[in-house]
């Protein structure tokens, strides 16, 4: 246990720092849930309080419900390409070869880009009239015609999250590449000369490794998933036939587009629930996997 004025002179120092999350963070949610319970328009109208009316009427919302569909089904799918996209990236950067450098330095410019800048790439890749997806697989015999990737109910979601995975892939692939540094090169020579095969080396010997950092990867990436707006606002704006919207798409249009400024806030507070939680899990993991080491 630490002495009374240390405990102290640490709270007092983190002070300005409190101050300024609660003026910025504390004080709008406070307004946001005194907000998600009245029936007020965005402009001109207080409303009035109608307590947990809107979040009864959300939950039993065919588009609230489709929207969660839609984003639950974004975030897993995305996260989950994008961890295997990037430890198969980062164990082949991690092998000694003429230009792994150059490679390396190539691999972070999708992630570097603004998410805008890469949703406006993949928007001129899947056009229907010039696209480089069309003229490819047409090329390749693969499609007997130019298809509209964006503008099928089916398939446009799939698009998105590849258009996700592209920029987002390379940050898991550089926290796997970092973790396998730590990997003891006496331990795989060991294995090696014992015989172990490349897929036993990997489980046995690697993963240990990267489990712990891909832990974090996976709930840091699945929690910015679950708050998507701006790949899905450009490339789609939540069409076709609201097949790809999300929920802050969701939120956005209840607010700014129908004005409805309490069902919006209700929404608001939902996503952050959600992200909440995602992130109680998250504290879990770093303090379990503090405890292991």
């Amino acid at each position: 246990m630490f002495p009374f004025w240390i405990t102290t002179r640490a709270w007092l120092m983190l002070l300005p720092l409190l101050i300024v999350v609660l003026g910025v963070v504390g004080w709008p949610l406070v307004q946001t849930a005194g907000l998600s319970m009245t029936n007020a328009k965005l402009v001109g109208n207080s409303g009035s309080f109608v307590g947990a009316a809107n979040f009864i009427a959300m939950a039993n919302n065919a588009g609230f419900r489709g929207a969660f569909i839609n984003t639950a089904v974004f975030a897993f799918a995305s996260v989950g390409m994008e961890l295997v996209a990037g430890v198969l990236a980062a164990l082949l950067m991690n092998q000694d070869f003429r230009g792994r450098m150059a490679l390396r330095a190539l691999m972070i410019l999708p992630w570097a880009l603004p998410t805008v800048v890469n949703a406006i790439l993949w928007r001129l890749i899947y056009n229907p009239e010039y696209g480089a997806l069309n003229s490819a697989l047409l090329q390749l015999h693969l499609i007997d015609g130019y298809r509209s990737w964006l503008g099928q109910p089916g398939q446009a979601l799939w698009a998105l999250i590849i258009a996700d995975v592209w920029k987002n892939f390379p940050l898991v692939a550089l926290i796997s590449l970092a973790a396998l540094q730590s990997v003891p090169k006496d331990t795989m020579a060991a294995a090696l000369v014992d015989g172990a095969s490349a897929w036993a080396r990997f489980r046995f010997v690697t993963l240990p490794y990267l489990a712990g950092p891909l832990i974090v990867a996976l709930v840091l990436r699945t929690i910015e998933a679950f708050k998507v707006f701006d790949i899905v606002w450009v490339m789609t704006r939540g069409g076709p036939a609201n097949a790809t919207r999300s929920l802050s798409i969701l939120v956005y249009q209840e607010a700014f587009s129908f004005q409805r400024a309490g069902s919006g806030a209700s929404l608001a507070l939902i996503i952050t629930l959600i992200v909440a939680l995602l992130s109680a899990a998250y504290v879990a993991i770093m303090r379990r996997s503090a405890k292991v080491q």
